[in-house]
């Protein structure tokens, strides 16, 4: 099991999330130690698509832009069709972390392959309870890791960024610090 830190933000728009990922970038936070996490939800009448092509994912559509723009930007990019949850669009090491537990068949009871994944990680069960029921109702999960130095500067540059929820999971203390916002 992989013992990174991790911050975990919601965020409850892909606007925000995006406006997150770009502070992030800006304040020289490596992208390779972040992953993004949201419903694939269209409900206009566009064609919408994803491939990938010369190793780069691609996608067109109504959040096309969006994803195809952190596809870009961040390391490794999927798609899943995860039952209770519905189509999900990941990008980031979260996406090794989630075949991971397919291949392993690793799924932790109750806890959908995404909650396994997180598991995996360390986090707790009942943040994770809470994680899948912000991507169950539209919400965009922001997941910085590494040595408490990087999730710490992550979670000060995120907590700027006005998230629903921002969660530090500091292994080497005893406790999760939230930070709610009203």
């Amino acid at each position: 099991m992989s013992r990174d830190n991790s911050v975990i933000a919601v965020y409850v728009s892909h606007e925000a999330a995006e406006a997150a990922i770009k502070e992030l970038q800006l304040s020289g936070f490596e992208m390779k130690k972040l992953s993004i996490i949201g419903q694939d939800i269209h409900t206009d009448e566009h064609v919408v698509g994803y491939y990938n092509l010369d190793d780069r994912m691609k996608a067109w559509g109504k959040r096309g832009a969006f994803w195809g723009g952190l596809w870009g930007l961040l390391f490794g990019s999927a798609i899943f069709l995860v039952p209770g949850l519905g189509p999900l669009l990941v990008a980031g090491p979260l996406v090794a972390w989630i075949v991971g537990a397919l291949e392993g068949a690793i799924v932790v009871g109750g806890l959908s392959i995404v909650g396994a994944a997180l598991y995996n990680l360390g986090i707790p069960r009942d943040s994770i309870v809470r994680y899948e029921k912000a991507l169950k109702t539209g919400r965009f999960l922001l997941i910085a890791h590494g040595a408490r130095f990087d999730t710490t500067l992550a979670r000060e540059i995120l907590d700027r960024t006005g998230p629903e929820t921002l969660d530090h999971h500091d292994h080497g203390a005893s406790e999760l610090r939230t930070c709610e916002k009203p």
